[in-house]
């Protein structure tokens, strides 16, 4: 595959994941934002700033290097661009980043509180407890430093960033929107449990071998 046609292919992509945060709930408006890395180049496709999710489509996707700036598109990028760009430059292993502000991580993040580890689905996904970054101020790469720097001490592939919201990481952009749907569930789910009383937190040698099971044996 080209080049062009990798673009071609990631800007579709993209644009389509962005209706699986409409779909499952994860967003209002024009807010929240998918991105994911070209392969074999220093560039991300993300959506544009302040577009209408019902008028977001392959060709209003836009891709910019790894510093924020724009390479193609009509649009401008994401306010969370360089938020995304960070995290490109510093964990090359991660291939797709997603913001929300869903109603439940969100209540979390505002909280400053991380989710505990008291479902297997945690375990499975996070690999023990959901931790929480520090609060930043939007439009330069500062919330990218804070997810960087609490993912790097984590299995989680998701941060909930104080007093704004969670961002996910993944391998690719599916697996990064993947980890963000889970983690409205998980967290909706523990502040149900929470109404109920004190959730016993799973043992982390339990956490360890359901983590391992998950990423490594379950699915095809």
């Amino acid at each position: 595959m080209t080049h062009t046609e990798a673009v071609a292919a990631l800007r579709s992509t993209v644009a389509g994941l962005h209706r699986e945060l409409t779909r499952y709930e994860l967003v209002i408006w024009t807010a929240g934002n998918v991105s994911a890395r070209v392969p074999g180049a220093d560039l991300m496709v993300i959506k544009p700033s302040g577009v209408s999710y019902d008028e977001l489509s392959p060709e209003t996707m836009v891709v910019t290097d790894l510093h924020g700036e724009l390479v193609e598109g009509d649009f401008a990028p994401s306010s969370d661009t360089a938020a995304h760009a960070h995290v490109y430059r510093n964990m090359p292993e991660v291939g797709g980043v997603v913001h929300t502000h869903s109603p439940y991580a969100t209540a979390w993040a505002a909280r400053g509180e991380p989710i505990p580890c008291v479902l297997t689905m945690i375990a499975d996904e996070f690999g023990g407890d959901i931790p929480v970054g520090p609060f930043a101020m939007i439009g330069d790469d500062s919330i990218g430093r804070g997810i960087v720097e609490t993912l790097r001490g984590s299995r989680s592939p998701a941060v909930l960033m104080r007093g704004h919201g969670p961002f996910t990481v993944g391998r690719d952009a599916r697996a990064a929107v993947k980890a963000a749907v889970m983690l409205e569930d998980v967290a909706r789910t523990v502040h149900f449990a929470r109404q109920l009383g004190t959730p016993d937190p799973i043992e982390a040698s339990a956490v360890d071998r359901l983590y391992a099971r998950y990423q490594n044996v379950y699915g095809q």
